[in-house]
């Protein structure tokens, strides 16, 4: 009974420090999921957006939350040992992942192409900054799904990933007139709060921070500098100038800021 005693605790021992690490991926895509439904309601309850938008604008808008939804839901199985359930939805997560990329990619050129990029990004850093952005995202669930018999990669990955997507809400909430010409690395600073703090606690429990940290930090942290370096470049005005050719962005300057709704005539 005393052997048999002894093996329960050990069992569980080596359970609890992995039950902890679900429970905390599970808190992390809860915070993220409040953060981006904070962000989209505050803009519709202060009229900053209505639902004139094109349906195109409506389509990404119910792919992106029930995408968010999904990641809640996946870490939620896996918190509750639902872990086979989780792999197979898995599969749908990576064709829900793939429409969003296009789907956001798609839509920040119907955006620029009818000149509506938001007055507080240039035009091109706005182009730019939205489809890298997809990009990143993509790659970053792409790698997840590569690791996904590597637990503590899979989960690590794909949070930076989600952490991505979290950007635009974050921009509904910061100041972002104010923080003119600096908005983007504003957004991506937050953006950033959420993986630092699963390196944090990488640090308190293991003393060191998983490798899989540092591969998403830096592909976020790339994305953001290409997004400056594209946009302001001759090549990226280029790619500016052939995605408005023929709409009303056309007449836009990629590197001017739009005039705020709310400035003076």
């Amino acid at each position: 009974m005393a052997s048999g005693s002894g093996d329960s605790m050990a069992a569980l021992a080596q359970r609890t420090p992995l039950l902890a690490e679900r429970r905390f991926f599970l808190t992390m895509a809860i915070a993220m999921a409040v953060t981006i439904i904070a962000g989209f309601s505050t803009q519709l309850a202060f009229g900053r957006s209505s639902f004139g938008a094109p349906p195109l604008v409506h389509i990404h808008a119910v792919i992106f939350f029930g995408w968010t939804f999904f990641y809640v839901l996946q870490n939620a199985l896996v918190a509750s040992g639902s872990v086979a359930l989780h792999r197979r939805m898995g599969w749908i997560g990576a064709g829900w992942a793939s429409v969003i990329v296009l789907l956001g990619i798609t839509t920040t050129v119907v955006m620029v192409r009818r000149g509506g990029s938001p007055f507080f990004f240039e035009p091109a850093y706005f182009l730019f900054m939205n489809s890298l952005s997809a990009l990143g995202f993509g790659g970053l669930v792409a790698s997840a799904i590569v690791q996904r018999n590597r637990a503590e990669w899979h989960r690590r990955l794909m949070l930076c990933g989600m952490a991505i997507l979290t950007g635009p809400a974050i921009g509904r909430l910061l100041p972002m007139p104010l923080l003119i010409p600096n908005a983007g690395w504003a957004v991506y600073a937050c953006v950033m709060i959420f993986p630092v703090i699963g390196m944090a606690r990488d640090v308190r429990r293991t003393g060191t921070v998983h490798r899989a940290w540092w591969w998403g930090t830096g592909t976020i942290t790339i994305i953001q500098i290409a997004m400056s370096a594209l946009a302001y470049s001759t090549a990226g005005i280029a790619i500016y100038d052939a995605t408005t050719a023929g709409s009303a962005g056309a007449s836009v300057p990629p590197l001017q800021f739009p005039r705020p709704p709310f400035a003076l005539n």
